[in-house]
């Protein structure tokens, strides 16, 4: 269970929270709420009951804390007591916070308010108390020593957490120093650091905490064993000789998935169960359908429950009831038994089916923590792997694994893979890299497609400059300058991992939590952009490129790259022919009539073709069209059942293709507009809508502005060319 937590956010509102300071165009409290918000969305995004928080507002305008009779406590107010926060009184809060008109209020005795939440909230269960001052240190503060004295004592009492961060605070191990600091500020800054220290809280500087909000929080999971269960070899029931384990099988990695969207109806919508929310769920429910021609629309609903399964077989499909559907199935028993062992050197790397998982005795099992090293260390000093049969739980289907032993300093276990079954294997030839065999059996070592030595040694040097394992700074700040062509260093540094797994995390898990924190306080703000972290990785460093350049520039040489110019679309009926080296007209010859032309249904395609590459009209290129459209409109009208609807499909979509390449898309949008509309009144054979959703699966609708210039249908257009009404 997560521990429980309770916190108590005090943020300054002063009126001096208004300037912009440090060449910041938003103003402190703006930047202050950076941090705030981002730590309480993050709390909200948690979902967690054991995790509750509350806003004090420090310098407000009026006073509202159960202290407020006394003098000193005037000018603080509780926006949020402690509590679960939801979106709601996440917009509630929203609307409290706000610059007030006081410089007025005392941030110790605003300490003194959370001290006291806190201690009414938790009383003596157990809790991680936490209090967060932000503050620019412009107000006046009641530092008597008694009471600064009581306040650690009871901080320390309850072993509360104190953090204070100040806008511009200096901070020499950040490096940062306010220039011309006000005197009064540069003497609470003194005050607040005595405090911090003598309680064993934490002061620092705004800048740095709002820099590390952009460094992802990854959140810890307890390892969930997958199975647990024996270990055999050999059958424990029938031989005492057998081996039997107890185990338990963890999973080291697991892909973590990113937040999904859901459907929801917004305030425009009347929804009775909204709950006082601007949106709400939407339910979601499926329908069987099958073919039935005497029903409206030519289909007919069915119920789940009058459903069987049906597994294919050839082109049909035979049906298993549900009460017959064990048959199907194979009776299995959970267990992990091993059925072999293979040397090391036997086994292919590129049979491994999954990603490892780690196999260790059960925790509290001394006896079987000594019986599954002795296994670990026998297959480690002979070289061999365990070939096993797994099954995680009862009725599930088997599966074979290899167990391999793994012994570090501290620690020892068997890593196990998924390997194939016969039907996994897939095989696949593919021609040598190194060498060219001709077809009567001649190695060629030399040829265009195999590199020569000076392109393999200029990509082998260029590779070795453009390596990131030791390209990255270490602790100590130092980096790697240059290298020479003959691996000698320029400059002195301490290589260390440009890129190391600890630091490398997911742009798309992190950026769409990023965005959902940022929308759920600021619902009409653009969201800003990635954190640095999330885009780092996603280019090679600028140092590295620019070192690496002139080896660069020696690779192209040597491959000979030459720039590809782009591919230019135009009128293929302007094209300039290529015509024989003989001179001769080859159609001319064989007795082409490009007048007299037309196109056949045998010979449909190449007919048309070949008539709008020798047309120099549009009037001509609309003719072969129409010619064209017709045989389409012809097969589908004497089509039995779909038999010549793929031939069809295959045509227009060459003509599709075709107008758009001579920039004609208005030829084939009023085909297509005439097709649909003689398909919906049933003049090509009757009812032919099966093949409008051939059509319509194809993708061949309207031509618009998106996929060719000269249309002038629009995307809305063509998208509504779909419906059917």
């Amino acid at each position: 269970m997560a521990e429980k937590e309770a916190t108590v956010y005090i943020v300054d509102v002063g009126a001096s929270m208004a300037a912009t300071n440090s060449a910041r165009e938003m103003t402190d409290l703006d930047f202050a709420m950076t941090y705030i918000w981002d730590k309480i969305t993050s709390t909200v995004a948690l979902d967690r009951k054991t995790a509750a928080l509350g806003v004090i507002g420090l310098r407000t305008d009026g006073t509202a804390n159960e202290l407020e009779g006394e003098e000193s406590f005037d000018h603080i107010s509780v926006f949020q007591e402690i509590s679960n926060i939801l979106l709601p009184d996440l917009k509630q809060l929203r609307t409290k916070v706000g610059l007030s008109s006081t410089n007025e209020g005392d941030a110790i005795s605003a300490i003194v308010i959370a001290i006291q939440m806190i201690a009414k909230y938790c009383k003596k269960l157990k809790y991680k108390r936490k209090i967060v001052l932000v503050t620019d240190g412009r107000g006046a503060l009641d530092a008597d020593p008694d009471s600064v004295a009581e306040i650690t004592n009871k901080i320390k009492q309850d072993d509360m957490e104190l953090f204070i961060i100040g806008v511009d605070f200096d901070d020499a191990e950040y490096g940062f120093k306010e220039e011309d600091k006000d005197p009064q500020k540069a003497q609470n800054e003194r005050i607040f650091a005595e405090l911090a220290e003598s309680c064993g809280g934490i002061i620092g500087t705004l800048q740095q905490a709002v820099e590390e909000l952009g460094m992802p929080r990854l959140k810890a999971t307890r390892p969930v064993p997958s199975y647990k269960g024996t270990l055999t070899l050999g059958d424990p029931e029938e031989y005492e000789s057998a081996m039997s384990i107890d185990v338990e099988r963890q999973d080291p990695l697991d892909g973590s998935t990113q937040s999904t969207g859901t459907f929801v109806a917004d305030g425009d919508v009347e929804m009775p169960d909204a709950d006082g929310n601007d949106l709400t769920g939407v339910k979601s429910s499926r329908t069987y359908q099958v073919l039935d021609e005497e029903a409206p629309g030519g289909k007919r609903d069915v119920e789940r429950d009058d459903l069987a399964k049906g597994y294919e077989y050839g082109r049909t499909a035979v049906h298993i009831n549900e009460t017959d559907e064990n048959v199907t199935k194979l009776e299995t028993q959970a267990g992990l038994e091993i059925i072999g062992f293979i040397p090391w050197a036997n086994y292919d790397r590129y049979l491994s089916m999954t990603v490892s998982n780690i196999l260790i005795a059960q925790k509290t099992n001394s006896k079987a923590i000594m019986a599954l090293s002795s296994l670990i260390h026998a297959l480690f000093e002979l070289e061999s792997y365990a070939v096993a049969r797994l099954v995680v739980k009862a009725d599930k289907p088997p599966v074979i694994v290899l167990l391999a032993p793994s012994i570090e300093v501290d620690y020892e276990c068997l890593l196990d893979v998924q390997i194939p079954f016969a039907e996994d294997v897939r095989s696949y030839k593919f021609p040598p890299l190194d060498r060219v065999v001709t077809i009567s059996g001649k190695v060629i070592k030399e040829h265009r497609n195999l590199p020569n030595e000076a392109l393999s040694s200029a990509m082998s040097k260029y590779v070795d400059q453009m390596d990131l394992s030791t390209f990255g700074r270490d602790d100590d700040g130092y980096s790697l300058l240059s290298i020479t062509d003959n691996r000698e260093l320029i400059g002195w540094r301490k290589p260390s991992e440009y890129m190391p797994m600890t630091e490398t995390f997911s742009p798309v898990l992190h950026r769409i939590d990023q965005a959902v924190r940022w929308r759920a306080v600021h619902p009409t703000e653009p969201v800003p952009p990635p954190y640095e972290i999330l885009t780092r990785y996603s280019t090679p460093p600028d140092d590295l490129v620019s070192q690496s350049k002139k080896r660069l520039e020696k690779l192209m040489a040597a491959a000979d790259v030459k720039k590809v110019p782009p591919k230019v679309q135009g009128r293929r009926r302007n094209r300039n022919e290529v015509k024989p080296l003989s001179g001769l007209n080859v159609e001319a010859l064989l007795g082409g009539d490009k007048k007299n032309a037309k196109v056949s249904a045998q010979n449909a395609i190449p007919d048309f073709r070949r008539l709008i590459d020798s047309a120099d009209t549009v009037e001509a290129i609309r003719d072969a069209a129409k010619q064209l459209g017709d045989i389409v409109e012809k097969r589908v009208t004497e089509s039995f059942g779909d038999i010549a609807y793929g031939r069809a499909i295959e045509e227009i979509g060459v003509l599709r293709e075709d107008m758009m390449e001579m920039e004609e898309p208005v030829i084939y949008n009023e085909f297509a507009k005439s097709l649909k509309r003689k398909l919906l009144s049933e003049e090509l054979g009757g009812n032919r809508k099966d093949f409008w959703w051939e059509f319509r699966k194809s993708k061949l609708g309207l031509i618009d502005q998106k996929a060719s210039s000269a249309s002038e249908i629009t995307e809305e257009v063509a998208k509504s060319f779909w419906s059917l009404t």
